[in-house]
């Protein structure tokens, strides 16, 4: 069973398989971004990013999908875009099957440093230790993708839980 954490980004769009192992403990299976070329139009930008992520869904066939939900201050275009890649996302995890869960900004990292207000640095170490990882992810995209989906398994330990008895039992 896997989680698949996404941080939207047009530009990079970060991931991370984590398999959660044992009480609330995970252990990296892929993290990593998609990148698209500013240079090239949008639609073509999107559909790069939607053939990546499908990919990611059919490698891995995560149980799973948490994303990070969008938050913005001041550049509504980057928060279109940003959206644009969301609704991919969502769209193709939730047309696999699979659950979606969407964390704040304030949610990952108060899960993921015990402090809301962490600043990016604060999270990248952390995920370098939670994940046992020798550095932590670059780019920091790919960091942010491991901090949602460590969020997610810290707010849902039981759930990948039973779902992999459920499937056992299947089997």
């Amino acid at each position: 069973m896997f989680v698949l954490g996404i941080d939207p980004g047009l530009s990079r769009c970060g991931y991370a398989v984590l398999e959660p192992v044992a009480r609330g403990r995970c252990r990296p299976v892929a993290i990593g971004v998609i990148r698209t070329d500013p240079g090239n139009p949008l639609p073509e930008r999107l559909l790069e990013i939607r053939n990546e992520f499908i990919s990611l869904m059919s490698e891995f066939q995560p149980s799973d999908v948490a994303v990070e939900r969008i938050f913005f201050q001041n550049n509504v275009r980057t928060a279109v875009s940003v959206a644009q890649v969301l609704g991919i996302v969502v769209a193709e995890a939730a047309g696999r099957g699979a659950n979606v869960s969407e964390y704040s900004p304030n949610q990952i990292k108060a899960a993921v440093t015990g402090d809301g207000r962490a600043d990016k640095e604060q999270v990248q170490s952390m995920v370098k230790t939670l994940l046992g990882l020798t550095a932590a992810p670059k780019p920091a995209d790919a960091a942010d993708a491991a901090a949602v989906a460590l969020c997610h398994t810290a707010h849902n330990p039981s759930a990948a839980a039973v779902r992999r008895s459920r499937l056992e039992t299947l089997k």
